[in-house]
């Protein structure tokens, strides 16, 4: 099975079929979250209207972490395997991380500043947040520091292994020391502990995220492979 789809021409039809689909569900999901939580769902009664905030912040904050865990695993994959797509996901998966992180790094800056008084503390949670960032910046510059793309790719491949060390410790930070962070209230012990109200716009707002993520993989990774056509053209081209 790991092998039957490392054929690009197999992946490329299969991903074609996916696409329209993939892109309907996350436009759907994330306007019906947005709706929900901007209208339907009611404000905190601590933290007002501000707590709306939570809607994207959350969901961003979740496929940092996703993404991150998707890059490691597609990383392993390529590394053990060999596997050629895998390697096409994990660069392919890393713009997108980043891009999840600077947003959630950036709505919790907008969150912070009316519940803490400032934009930014060095909190455990985005402080390891921010690391998170970094090592998905230092991924795409590893990636293209060497002239030879597999040695680029190979230790890409190491620094998401080891960063992956990262994702724990953002995922438990609240729980292992003591932060201004509020602790998990979805995903822990004994089932969500907010409010159906609240709780079904995030899930909405998660689930659409994350057809969003499987959208725009699939897009760069089929834009990954066109590329590579074109320079085993160029390459043949000037090889006569």
């Amino acid at each position: 099975m790991l092998h039957r789809f490392a054929n690009p021409a197999r992946f490329m039809r299969l991903s074609g079929v996916l696409l329209p689909w993939m892109a309907g569900a996350a436009i759907i999901l994330v306007a019906a979250g947005l709706y929900m939580g901007l209208f339907v769902a009611p404000a905190d009664f601590q933290q007002g209207e501000s707590v709306r905030i939570m809607y994207v912040h959350v969901p961003n904050a979740w496929m940092a972490l996703f993404s991150y865990t998707a890059m490691a695993v597609a990383s392993a994959v390529a590394l053990i395997w060999k596997h050629p797509l895998a390697d096409l996901a994990a660069k392919s998966s890393a713009p997108i991380g980043a891009c999840f992180t600077f947003l959630a790094l950036l709505t919790g800056s907008l969150w912070g500043k009316p519940m803490w008084g400032a934009f930014w503390v060095w909190d455990a949670r985005l402080t390891s947040m921010l690391v998170l960032f970094f090592l998905y910046l230092g991924y795409l510059a590893l990636y293209n520091a060497f002239d030879d793309p597999t040695r680029g790719a190979r230790a890409a491949a190491i620094l998401a292994l080891v960063g992956f060390v990262n994702v724990p410790i953002i995922k438990f930070s609240v729980d292992w020391w003591n932060t201004l962070h509020q602790p998990a209230s979805v995903i822990k012990m004994g089932g969500p502990s907010i409010d159906s109200t609240m709780l079904w716009p995030l899930l909405l707002m998660a689930i659409g995220f994350n057809f969003l993520y499987f959208w725009v993989l699939l897009l760069r990774m089929r834009g990954e492979i066109h590329a590579n056509k074109i320079r085993m053209i160029r390459l043949r081209q000037v090889h006569g």
